[in-house]
């Protein structure tokens, strides 16, 4: 099976972080976009103001002229727009949540921009609208309503289905950070959200790795939940040491086993058949010298391709044999075993 992998301009970037200057100098967007290919990367994901810097500040159609000019540049690097996405959370208006604002002037320009956002994917040649749902939650609990952030979420996304009828919304959950507490924690949250919204089956869900552990839960389980119901039409792989900050480690690098697991899911149910992308979301470390600075995206898909040949020489009859001798503990060593072999 040939895969297809993303990621996003961001994965490479200067060193800062909370408690710290930038490290590096930067890379200018056309150095990031010559690096795709030669990588072995074929899709972009894109923050709306990725593809147009200072987005508020212009007009639609000094928006889609922008848009339009940078869809020739990927063309010209053999690359393509995977998903679209509004950066509501940057934004001064999106201080306390974009849809579900306590502010409906607040509302209301969250969905206008996402709407923005919406044709600037159609300029793009994309229809995968995500919505990370950042803000979308509280510091704490009586600040907002749960019942009435929920509709307005199912609101909102009713009113990007009306505006085009050929998007397709990808929800991306997160149980926290940047808010204390988000509405919509795991992919659970997402997929009851997509069955309450005007059409169903244009509404489905994007599973980041890290994310699936701060909350918890296994990665792997829950793209299976999403393929079960064919709701997983993006992957962001990386790994999380634990129930901390979204760290965004090189995929793999913290539990190898945990990682195995992932792709197995995704090899086994032919995820990619319908053209979704292996997207990465691994930021570089902060000691990284600026010219290794692209070290963790090389590693990240070497690290799937070869796990995805792990999956492969897996041998399910041996597997079986364990499964209904219901000798776990035997087959617990085996998967270690075969992880360990050269």
């Amino acid at each position: 099976m040939t895969f297809r992998f993303s990621f996003g301009p961001w994965n490479i970037h200067e060193g800062s972080d909370p408690f710290g200057a930038p490290v590096r100098s930067s890379y200018s967007f056309q150095e990031k976009l010559a690096v795709y290919r030669e990588l072995g990367f074929e899709g972009v994901q894109f923050h709306d103001d990725d593809v147009v810097p200072d987005i508020d500040s212009k007009s639609n159609a000094e928006v889609l002229k922008e848009a339009a000019a940078m869809r020739r540049v990927l063309d010209e690097h053999g690359l393509v727009a995977e998903i679209l996405a509004p950066r509501l959370w940057d934004n001064s208006r999106g201080i306390d949540g974009g849809y579900t604002s306590n502010n409906a002037r607040e509302r209301a320009y969250a969905i206008d921009r996402s709407k923005q956002t919406i044709d600037i994917a159609r300029e793009m040649g994309t229809d995968r609208l995500v919505l990370w749902l950042a803000r979308e939650g509280t510091y704490i609990r009586e600040a907002k309503s749960p019942t009435a952030s929920v509709h307005y979420l199912i609101d909102a996304i009713n009113q990007l289905l009306e505006y085009d009828p050929s998007i397709r919304v990808l929800i991306e959950p997160k149980p926290n950070e940047p808010m204390d507490h988000a509405y919509i924690p795991t992919i659970g949250h997402a997929l009851s959200l997509a069955y309450a919204t005007t059409d169903p089956s244009r509404v489905g869900g994007l599973i980041e790795s890290a994310h699936c552990i701060l909350a918890g839960l296994d990665p792997s389980d829950e793209m299976g939940y999403a393929m079960a119901l064919g709701k997983l039409w993006s992957v962001h792989l990386n790994d999380q040491n634990g129930l901390k900050y979204d760290q965004d480690k090189a995929f793999g690098s913290d539990n190898l086993r945990r990682a195995f697991n992932q792709v197995r899911v995704l090899v086994d149910n032919e995820y990619g058949k319908n053209g979704e992308f292996i997207g990465l979301d691994v930021k570089v470390m902060r000691t990284q010298p600026r010219e290794l600075s692209f070290k963790h995206l090389e590693n990240s898909k070497k690290t799937f391709l070869r796990l995805a040949d792990k999956v492969r020489t897996y041998d399910r009859e041996k597997e079986r044999g364990f499964i209904e001798a219901r000798d776990y503990e035997g087959l617990d060593e085996y998967v270690l075993a075969h992880l360990m072999e050269g």
